[in-house]
């Protein structure tokens, strides 16, 4: 069955704002039961972070809908509204398990925990703390994932510690690491009521953050002046607002934005000023020597536009008229999310944006900042806030500095030298180890790896080859199948905890009803397997308010100072902003603006106070070769994303009967080269790659340029990513879901 999105909202009896597109929404539900108490919290869905209201009876989360004190206005896009459905679909894990004779079966909790610690004692003893790992997820609260990381790297050992958020982000974060000295946005969402123009690139946010793009077309309708550009290899529902599409071949963005900083010096449209007093040029590494604006003038000369107009698949007057419509805005907000960060270009590319920024003094102002949005509720605060991965410690400090880990040392009461000083596994490497046998025991929370990671059948054996501990809300997963020891997790408004959003907004999920069966909080979970591994004394902070003042305490002096957002604020406020250092701080818009951030203490503009010298860095970033060259075999690029009405592997939104007839099993291809390949729409086509093949109906469509074909990564019944790259950006670990060299061919009957 396939259902339309109309026909979806009549199917949930849910009104909306206007349909002209997914991004226009301000969905609305019909009453059906009555509700007894309403409680504040937040959708679990995707970074937007959007603040609900959700209505308790009998023990039951009956309705959700959008608060109105919230940033999102009383808006929902149909998933928000969903949060209540998620709860209650037949697949929710009740039971612990323990692999028998080669099947899972019922078990005690005491039972599997037993089993669990004694798997990960086991491998432990025959390879050392760095044979175990943990891998999480940007959809634990920031308590469970702080646990996790003091568990792992202060208790056991190993530095073994990341997450699918190095799937979504991790070129975003190294990118305002090394850019800013300081990881996250320096905006905050009150910029899209100032901007002038919008530079949306890698990002469908009218599907995957359609709140924040239904903000941004208030600012349209408002001021219709505003400009918005769009740079896209598909025609998204987010291009339908654009003023300018620039519909750019995969895995060009360095080169475009090369050539767009190169317009803005040719033309004079940068701020000489800002440059001169706050920006220092470098290549390679932050601690390279630096070079002067020269130089970078003189870097860019091979990336003219007409230089580079054909390797991006543009013109050399769309290139042109991107950069002048950025370089006359009174102000620039510019969002980008997976489009730019999955791929092997990934840092290099956010640098590059950071860079457009720096280069127009487009930052520190109202409307004007470089915005990366993030996929998950809580990526963010919960993972790269805390340091939950592979080369991080909490609240930006490195495993790689000594200072760095003596601080952590003494804050976690550890004896100098506790922390390895060794980086641990990042996501693939992590998994190839588990394939290889070096990493023998794993605990896997609240995410789905076998369907997630990409050339998943390579990785899969790893997983059945480790001992793998899963623990997860929903039974059966394709990672649970694989479990030896699986621990059924609350969900949601079933526990407590704080998420973060894509503007550093922490913000307080209530427990309001009880989990199914037996299943228990990811934190109790890992307090009581801390406990069986010999360090409960580690884990002194057991609640999650306890958790959370730990957390606080460790936050505080540092370039993430959010003191004052205590637990008390948090239940009354709608979230707060950090840096936030004292109880009667309000929260900070604008990162690094004397008078307005209270950690910029230098007089001016702005004070990059996370960098040594107070100036950001224009990094001089090549495009370099593909990782995958177009051959004869693999003519093609797959590239592949999201629709509006299901979320990530579909593990969710999925098992909600109604969403099922939501179509997620197609390919789109130009109409071109669907026609030359004799391919109608609903054929039956295989994509194939170097590393596998997925079959798919086609869906001939405009929306992707010629040589480009386009798949959901939300498929249950198809695995996509058997045919994605695992190729990582250099830097960032961060694997190419974004373009993949592949044939495609249609499936003749019978074969």
């Amino acid at each position: 069955m396939s259902m339309t999105r109309r026909e979806l909202l009549h199917y949930f009896g849910v009104t909306a704002a206007g349909l002209a597109g997914p991004g226009c929404i301000g969905w609305t539900r019909e009453e059906a039961i009555p509700v007894d108490s309403w409680h504040k919290s937040v959708c679990r869905f995707c970074g937007s972070g959007c603040e609900t209201r959700v209505g308790v009876r009998g023990g039951k989360v009956v309705k959700v809908e959008g608060l109105q004190e919230g940033w999102n206005r009383g808006r929902l896009c149909i998933k928000g509204l969903l949060n209540r459905e998620i709860l209650y679909v037949s697949d929710r894990a009740q039971y612990p398990m323990v692999r028998k004779n080669g099947q899972l079966v019922r078990v005690s909790w005491d039972e599997a925990l037993d089993a669990a610690a004694a798997g990960f004692r086991e491998a432990i003893a025959q390879g050392g703390p760095d044979a175990v790992a943990y891998y999480g997820s940007g959809q634990l609260f920031t308590q469970e994932s702080y646990t996790a990381n003091k568990l792992f790297k202060g208790g056991i050992g190993t530095n073994n510690v990341d997450g699918n958020p190095r799937l979504c982000m991790a070129s975003a974060a190294f990118g305002y690491k090394s850019v800013f000295g300081a990881d996250e946005p320096s905006g905050c969402y009150d910029d899209i009521e100032h901007a002038t123009t919008f530079f949306v690139i890698g990002a469908n946010m009218a599907e995957c953050h359609p709140v924040v793009w239904e903000r941004v077309r208030d600012r349209l309708r408002t001021a219709p002046q505003t400009r918005v550009i769009v740079v896209d290899p598909r025609r998204t529902p987010t291009a339908r607002d654009a003023t300018l599409h620039l519909q750019l071949r995969p895995g060009t963005d360095v080169a475009l934005l090369n050539a767009m900083a190169h317009e803005l010096l040719r033309t004079g449209l940068v701020d000489r000023t800002f440059i001169d007093n706050f920006v220092t040029f470098r290549k390679g590494a932050a601690d390279a020597p630096p070079l002067t604006r020269e130089d970078f003038q003189k870097f860019l000369e091979d990336y003219a536009p007409e230089k580079v107009a054909d390797l991006c698949g543009l013109s050399s007057a769309e290139i042109r008229e991107a950069a002048r419509l950025w370089g006359i805005s009174q102000a620039v907000t510019s969002f980008w999310t997976m489009g730019l960060n999955q791929q092997t270009h990934g840092v290099a590319a956010n640098r590059m944006m950071m860079a457009l920024h720096l280069l127009t003094g487009q930052i520190g102002r109202p409307g004007a900042s470089p915005f990366s949005m993030t996929g998950q509720p809580n990526a963010g605060g919960g993972v790269r806030d805390t340091g939950s991965l592979a080369h991080a410690l909490p609240a930006g400090r490195l495993v790689s500095k000594e200072k760095d880990r003596h601080e952590m040392e003494k804050l976690w009461g550890l004896p100098e030298g506790r922390i390895s000083p060794n980086p641990g596994l990042s996501a693939v490497p992590l998994f190839e180890a588990m394939r290889e046998g070096k990493v023998r025991a794993a605990l896997v929370m609240a995410t789905n790896p076998a369907r997630s990671l990409p050339n998943a059948d390579r990785y899969r054996v790893g997983m059945e080859k480790a001992f793998l501990v899963v623990c997860d809300s929903i039974f059966p997963t394709d990672t649970a199948q694989l479990a030896d020891v699986f621990l059924p997790a609350a969900m949601w408004a079933e526990k407590e905890g704080v998420f973060s959003q894509s503007e550093r907004r922490y913000h307080l999920v209530q427990k309001l009803v009880e989990p199914p069966g037996e299943a228990r909080s990811d934190l109790e979970i890992l307090v009581a397997l801390g406990e069986r591994l010999g360090h409960g004394e580690l884990l002194k902070a057991r609640t999650p308010e306890a958790v959370w003042d730990e957390w606080r305490r460790i936050s505080a002096g540092s370039t993430y100072d959010f003191t004052g957002i205590t637990y008390a604020r948090l239940k009354e406020l709608p979230g707060l902003v950090w840096p936030c250092p004292s109880e009667d701080h309000p929260g900070t818009c604008h990162r690094y603006v004397p008078g307005k951030d209270p950690l910029a203490k230098k007089e001016g503009r702005i004070d990059f106070y996370a960098r040594p010298d107070g100036r950001a860095i224009v990094y001089l970033s090549e495009q370099g070769p593909f990782r995958e060259a177009l051959t004869g075999d693999y003519p093609m690029i797959l590239t592949t994303g999201r629709r509006l009405e299901h979320w990530h592997t579909a593990t969710l939104t999925g098992r909600i009967p109604q969403l099922q007839g939501v179509d997620m099993d197609y390919l789109e291809m130009h109409p071109g080269d669907a026609a030359v390949m004799g391919v109608n729409e609903g054929d039956l086509v295989q994509v194939t790659s170097a590393r596998g093949s997925v079959r798919l109906q086609a869906k001939p469509s405009m929306r992707v340029r010629p040589g480009v074909v386009f798949a959901l990564m939300h498929s249950m019944k198809h695995l996509v990513n058997a045919a994605t790259s695992d190729h990582v950006d250099p830097i960032s670990a961060q694997p190419e879901y974004k373009m993949a060299a592949v044939r495609v061919e249609r499936v003749k009957e019978g074969t």
